[in-house]
């Protein structure tokens, strides 16, 4: 509850009341517990409050009975007993619900909510691919490549279409960006395809989500509760930890420099935790702690919600400066060792062991440590925290239904639309491309046949060459037989006959000489024709 201008938690066993001072909520904080002990009250406490307070608020909704802060809570014997053991009738206690905005990255149990690949950027995404390094760096180049030529990558089809494309044309990027494996550029397709498969295929898209679209007030200006459907995203935990994160970064880069505030202008619980820091590597926890620790100047106070405080590293948890911790468990040698650890966080307080009451904390009791005026934590002390005012359960869907059409926000969000991006212009790349290897393709089968003509005519006139040469010497061998047969024969006869009549000698002469004569007169005709 929000009284006395204080984030009112809860009363320590004096009944003195344990609150938040307004203007060190955004000095972060941590809210862990083992299952059962009352972290979930202890979120919707905190988030009614804020609202309250104006400040919007943003949550994860991981088992499905956050979204019922939109009701207002019901009376009960047990409500009653609360009420008047914190004497809430006078502090001016009331059921009532909460402004609510329910979102969902999969559009079923929220409105539509998106991001692009871009604006998820490599780091990320790589997380969510489950990427090795050198199959990350791969991802990074390929975000550079989009990025110098203005290939836009919106959702996972400009993903995959510019990994295949530098995969199909190695030969122009390495030079400038490098040798990558076709084996690697294959193993990051595979990925996005499953990511593809698991829902990414509707988160990444337009339209993103605007992060100003959740510093929004409800009526009589109580901060806007901003509630993720995470039922089922929390079975992928990679990826609901990236999108988290994602916009936490989103916060950090989008607002401006507002230094210490009266109030924040958002709070962000990260709840179960774990699946953040959970195999994340070093260049990414190096990031997580960067933006925890910068972005309290931008006027947003976050709130890591987990089972044990040894789920958050150590740099990150120095920087939570508010502290609510719930009941432990000390099973083993392990969990008493992390009891230990929890209990050193906080500034000892000699009316108890705080360590040994973090063993016996019963459900709604907690060990708590807020930030003074200074700064300075103060010392530990056992709280009772409060009841909430909202409804303690979760909704129908016919209520769910109802609340998100009638949300502001659903027309701007409930329909996608595809934009020209990196697979448009990519598939306009590659018509372009097979429209110039075709026309290749033409003009080298046109030169390869005018080749095959011209071979052809080559033969074709060789044949013909051949066979009137053939036919000329034909021609040449009959002359000179036809010649010499003429010769003989009227030589002879002439020969004969004139020397049948002349007699001796003489007729032999005369016949020979008229023969040749009348020889070389026959062939001079011959020639003639």
């Amino acid at each position: 509850m929000y009284i006395d201008g204080k984030v009112w938690i809860g009363n320590n066993d004096q009944g003195e009341r344990i609150s938040i001072i307004p203007k060190m909520v955004n000095r972060h904080g941590l809210v862990a517990g083992a299952t059962g002990t009352g972290k979930t009250v202890t979120l919707k406490v905190m988030a009614e409050t804020f609202s309250d307070m104006g400040i919007p608020v943003f949550m994860a909704d991981v088992k499905g009975d956050i979204a019922g802060m939109m009701n207002p809570g019901t009376d009960s014997e047990d409500m009653q007993k609360r009420i008047g053991k914190f004497n809430l009738t006078d502090a001016g206690f009331a059921y009532k619900g909460y402004p609510v905005t329910l979102w969902d990255i999969y559009g079923v149990k929220g409105i539509q909510l998106r991001t692009t690949i871009s604006e998820m950027g490599p780091m990320l995404l790589a997380r969510i691919l489950d990427l090795n390094d050198l199959q990350s760096d791969i991802l990074t180049v390929i975000f550079k490549i989009a990025d110098d030529r203005k290939w836009f990558l919106i959702d996972t089809k400009d993903l995959k279409s510019v990994l295949n494309y530098v995969s199909d044309h190695r030969g122009l990027f390495e030079g400038e960006y490098g040798k990558m494996s076709p084996a690697s550029i294959s193993t990051i397709v595979r990925a996005v395809v499953a990511l593809e498969a698991a829902g990414g295929n509707v988160f990444f898209g337009e339209p993103a989500l605007r992060i100003s679209d959740w510093l929004t007030l409800g009526d009589g200006g109580k901060g806007m509760i901003n509630i993720l459907d995470s039922e089922s995203l929390i079975n992928n935990g990679k990826m609901y930890s990236a999108f988290l994160l994602w916009m936490l970064s989103e916060l950090f880069e989008t607002l401006p420099e507002v230094g210490d505030l009266p109030k924040p202008k958002m709070v962000f619980f990260f709840d179960e935790a774990y699946l953040l820091f959970n195999g994340a590597p070093k260049q990414l926890l190096d990031k997580i702690e960067q933006v925890v620790k910068l972005i309290r100047s931008k006027g947003v106070g976050v709130y890591f919600c987990t089972q044990n405080p040894k789920d958050i590293p150590d740099g990150v948890l120095v920087q939570l400066g508010n502290k609510v911790q719930h009941g432990l468990h000390a099973y083993t040698p392990s969990d008493q060792k992390a009891v230990k650890a929890a209990a050193m966080s906080f500034r000892a307080n000699p009316a108890f062991d705080t360590e040994e009451t973090l063993t016996s904390l019963g459900t709604g009791k907690a060990v708590v440590s807020f930030l003074g005026e200074d700064g300075v934590p103060g010392m530990a002390q056992k709280v009772s925290v409060l009841p909430p005012q909202c409804s303690m359960g979760s909704i129908g869907d016919g209520q769910r239904e109802q609340s998100v059409k009638s949300s502001l926000f659903y027309s701007k969000y409930a329909e996608g639309y595809d934009p020209e991006s990196a697979y448009e212009i990519l598939m306009r790349l590659g018509q372009e491309e097979q429209a110039r290897e075709e026309q290749a393709a033409a003009e080298a089968a046109q030169v390869k046949e005018d080749a095959r003509l011209a071979k052809e005519q080559a033969k074709t006139d060789e044949k013909a060459a051949r066979e009137a040469e053939k036919e000329s010497a034909a021609k040449n061998r009959a002359i000179k037989s036809v010649g010499n047969s003429v010769l003989g024969t009227i030589g002879r006869a002439a020969g004969r006959s004139i020397g049948g009549s002349v007699g001796g000698s003489l007729g032999r002469s005369v016949g020979g000489n008229l023969g040749a004569s009348l020889v070389r007169g026959l062939l001079g005709t011959f020639f003639k024709r």
